[in-house]
């Protein structure tokens, strides 16, 4: 979800005002996601690289997404929304992280859409504490597959995106869904994440259904 500092300073209103605007915007695209039929949505609110930003704007970032969880949990719940924390736990601060793990209990039984949440997530970070449990675990190394290793990512139980959007024009995965990612069709739009709504997501689908995804295989073209 990126551009919401540019979209600010295009207004001449501080940073902060972008990230409301960009929290304000997951309700929308969520619902226009539930509308078009897609059963998981990834949401990147906050990197493990979002630390080395100046410290009002973290603690900014942490109220707006403070006041979304108390502001949205009882309608997302009741939309049939289930709410995943994927990311880090050790250095989100207590209270935050007991929010965190409330909204995720709350919805645990929903089944119209699940909306994970990547905060505090950086894909690197995500493979270093996949490997550290393994070792923690005594895995065996030559009884190692792809899917063995999966089940320790913090998506484990999740399929891979077939999707990935990436808002603000920028043209690169910083650090979501690394591994995940492998296969995922990659799709940029120049529009900020407070203005990428319904209409632009169609779009964005409406891309992915041109493309022929082959997994590395090659597929022949239709007799006829």
């Amino acid at each position: 979800m990126d551009g919401n500092g540019r979209w600010a300073r295009r207004r001449g209103l501080p940073r902060i005002a972008g990230h409301r605007a960009g929290t304000e915007n997951i309700r929308p695209v969520l619902e226009a996601a539930v509308e078009f039929g897609i059963q998981i949505l990834t949401v990147y609110a906050f990197s493990t690289e979002n630390w080395r930003r100046p410290e009002d704007e973290v603690r900014g970032l942490f109220g707006l997404f403070d006041e979304f969880m108390q502001r949205e949990l009882d309608a997302l719940d009741r939309a049939g929304v289930r709410l995943r924390h994927i990311g880090r736990r050790e250095t989100v601060p207590p209270d935050m992280l007991a929010a965190i793990e409330r909204c995720v209990a709350k919805t645990a039984n929903n089944t119209r859409i699940a909306l994970n949440v990547a905060f505090n997530y950086g894909g690197r970070a995500e493979i270093v504490d996949a490997v550290e449990r393994m070792m923690r675990d005594g895995v065996e190394p030559s009884t190692l597959t792809e899917e063995h290793f999966s089940s320790y990512l913090y998506t484990a139980g999740v399929p891979d995106p077939d999707l990935i959007i990436r808002t603000g024009g920028e043209m690169r995965l910083s650090n979501f869904l690394l591994w995940q990612a492998a296969y995922a069709e990659f799709y940029s739009t120049d529009l900020y994440w407070p203005d990428f709504g319904r209409d632009a997501l169609r779009k964005a689908l409406l891309e992915y259904q041109r493309r022929q995804r082959r997994f590395g295989a090659v597929v022949e073209p239709e007799a006829g």
